[in-house]
């Protein structure tokens, strides 16, 4: 059984964001959804998630080179970068716990990141 865990995802393309929701809630996981990286950075310091899904192309900017604002609220958190395009990794999370995860995302690997 896995533990259940606080998820952010952080994305502007609501049916992934949906699909997403609607597969981790059914292990039970809370899930936080913000459109907009503003509206995710709120999310974060008010619930400090332990899974954040941080896509790179968002209407208010670039996700990944904010990455480090997370790690800031919570050190231990586990970053999946998303991207349909393949950007360069960021400079600003060494040694930190990120996996990129290039779209479109497999569904059937989701249950395996969060083992």
């Amino acid at each position: 059984m896995i533990n259940q865990k606080k998820i952010l995802i952080v994305d502007d393309e609501v049916d992934l964001c949906y699909l997403m929701e609607s597969y981790f809630k059914k292990d039970n996981h809370e899930v936080f959804i913000a459109y907009t990286l503003k509206n995710g950075k709120n999310i974060m310091e008010k619930v400090i998630p332990d899974i954040l899904f941080l896509d790179n192309n968002l209407p208010d900017g670039i996700g990944w080179a904010n990455a480090d604002f997370f790690f800031d609220i919570n050190p231990s958190l586990r970053l999946y970068l998303m991207s349909g395009y393949h950007p360069q990794i960021p400079q600003n999370i060494p040694n930190k716990d990120f996996t990129i995860l290039p779209k479109p995302i497999s569904f059937q690997d989701l249950g395996k990141l969060l083992l």
